[in-house]
């Protein structure tokens, strides 16, 4: 008989220019050289017994089957009592609120339920790693524009900002939807009233959406208040809002997130929605849903990340590195083109494979966050961990 040589299909990539992500290829990194993992932003403490008890509870309830796929009443009228409470809007429980298994996943079924293949999707660089994957699958075209990067007399990053004319130039009729990050992966930027202003008047007369990614909200510092998109009596009305208990009760691993939209446009997120993921965790929302009833546990979350935010930065200080402020999120970016070592001159990948094989500190290089790399020598540190965590970190990076 003959023998029919045997075929491997192949078939052409929906993301032929995705490979690793450099928060993959850092963390194996760090954990080949026993380097101290500053770099992926989870936390390295746990989360809230209470939180764990509650989810418990709920599962020797019996309450481990499907729930609504638009996820369980109770946990969306905590999310309407907090959003009304902090922001002053009032979304509708059934039909503007839906829990999402993170807000990665929040983040592409909003992008696939409003993008078609040509549509143009705006983003501002340096951008979160999921936002051009799911703009690729949804076949829109990525229009990124960068932030401006401001440098002081010694030519050092000293801070960041939204570059508006750019911005302009790029919203048209194809512009669909609008991407935004507040308080900002990696640079910890936190946009203000007067940003979300000139963001409606540049999107009055159009027809593009906004998606605004606010899974930092409770992690703003210095007395300073989160701007959502949802205190924006004009934005809010075309507007996707993301959010994450993950990020706020550090619980990463839980993928347990929101998105808030006015009723037209959460119709659209649900059809897609009840096709990649139907519902979430069942257990996990009636134990969120439960804690999320004392207002304290994410009302303190500022003050005890700022707290982290400034113990590290005071040890930085007797580094070689530059450090750019945090107004927000648990990321600290630093300049480390001055340090006192031949490795100052090198690209930031290879500066962070550097620092966490030889220092033993991992950290991320922010080129990663634009499609092209663009070099500015500055890295990014997570902050998210125990005291003693942080020390040694420090204590490994003081003589740089």
């Amino acid at each position: 008989m003959t023998q029919i040589p045997s075929v491997s299909p192949t078939f052409p990539s929906r993301l032929p220019k995705v490979g690793t992500t450099i928060f993959t290829v850092m963390s194996a990194l760090a954990s080949e050289h026993k380097a101290i993992n500053l770099g992926q932003g989870f936390p390295d403490f746990p989360c809230d017994r209470a939180l764990i008890e509650h989810v418990n509870q709920a599962m020797l309830n019996g309450r481990n089957q499907y729930p609504q796929m638009i996820g369980i009443p109770e946990l969306r009228h905590g999310i309407q009592e907090k959003i009304k409470s902090l922001y002053g809007h009032k979304y509708e429980l059934d039909s503007e609120i839906t829990i999402t298994a993170g807000g990665t996943q929040g983040i592409l079924t909003a992008v696939l339920c409003c993008v078609s293949p040509g549509d143009e999707v705006v983003i501002i660089e340096p951008a979160y790693d999921s936002y051009r994957p799911a703009i690729d699958l949804a076949g829109g075209k990525a229009i990124a524009v960068s932030l401006a990067t401001i440098r002081d007399e010694h030519n050092q990053v000293s801070s960041y900002e939204i570059p508006w004319d750019q911005l302009e130039k790029v919203i048209n009729p194809k512009t669909r939807l609008i991407m935004i990050n507040t308080p900002h992966n990696p640079t910890g930027m936190v946009w203000q009233r007067s940003d979300l202003d000139k963001l409606a008047s540049l999107v009055k007369n159009t027809n593009a959406l906004i998606l605004s990614d606010e899974v930092y909200e409770h992690m703003v510092y210095d007395g300073a208040q989160h701007e959502s998109i949802a205190r924006h009596p004009e934005l809010v009305n075309r507007s996707f809002l993301v959010s994450s208990f993950g990020k706020t009760y550090h619980v990463t691993g839980w993928k347990v997130g929101y998105v808030a939209a006015p009723a037209a446009l959460t119709r659209e997120f649900r059809k897609v929605h009840q096709f990649n993921v139907f519902t979430v965790n069942t257990p996990m929302q009636f134990g969120l849903a439960k804690y999320l009833e004392e207002a304290e546990h994410y009302l303190s979350l500022p003050q005890f990340y700022q707290s982290k935010r400034d113990f590290f930065r005071a040890g930085l200080k007797e580094t070689g590195f530059k450090l750019l402020p945090v107004p927000g999120t648990y990321f600290q970016c630093v300049d480390y083109s001055k340090i006192q070592s031949p490795q100052s001159k090198l690209n930031e990948a290879d500066f962070c494979a550097w620092l966490t094989t030889e220092i033993g500190v991992a950290a991320i290089p922010v080129s990663a966050f634009y499609e092209t790399p663009i070099e500015s020598g500055v890295v990014r540190f997570c902050f998210a961990k125990q005291e003693h965590t942080l020390t040694d970190a420090l204590h490994r990076l003081k003589n740089l």
